[in-house]
């Protein structure tokens, strides 16, 4: 059996070689996700789609029990969104997001990730909330330089002016 002073020092040197062996790893071999000359641009945002109400005629109102009379006839669904984003006039992504839940009443939900060398780039990105319309209705068009390294995040909020890159 050890003396009590010998076990002691023999858990000292073997939790101080294990915390080494941790250190070590945990600073070398250098990783990276991405190598050092490049960009990462990120397409991540929520949007609930657009509801296809309309306006009740006044026969349709009488028609109605007085407790049921909202002037506007709206369906639980929502509307697919659509939306696209070119990167030097090449389109990069082009994705039709559609609602989630059970009666399609959810938000829809994307997530892209792209990986891009350092440099100068022309963003074009747009989206449409309502498939019934044509065109577009959040467009956003930007020309920016990207550092090597750099994380470029396009998002969606509509209380700011729609998409941005941030």
């Amino acid at each position: 059996m050890l003396k009590p002073a010998a076990a002691i020092a023999g858990q000292v040197v073997l939790y101080g070689a294990f915390a080494a062996f941790i250190g070590f790893f945990a600073t070398n071999p250098k990783y990276s996700q991405i190598p050092d000359d490049v960009a990462v641009v990120r397409v991540s945002f929520s949007h609930l789609g657009e509801r296809d109400c309309r306006k009740r005629t006044p026969e349709e109102l009488a028609k109605l029990p007085p407790n049921m009379r909202a002037p506007m006839d709206c369906p639980r669904e929502r509307s697919d969104i659509k939306f696209e984003l070119d990167i030097d006039d090449k389109n990069y992504v082009k994705h039709v997001l559609y609602p989630t839940g059970l009666y399609k009443d959810g938000i829809s939900t994307m997530y892209r990730r792209i990986e891009l060398k350092a440099g100068t780039y022309k963003f074009t990105a747009r989206m449409q909330d309502n498939t019934k319309l044509e065109g577009w209705r959040f467009e956003k068009e930007e020309t920016i330089d990207l550092k090597p390294l750099q994380n470029l995040v396009i998002d969606f909020h509509p209380d700011k002016g729609g998409l941005f890159f941030k």
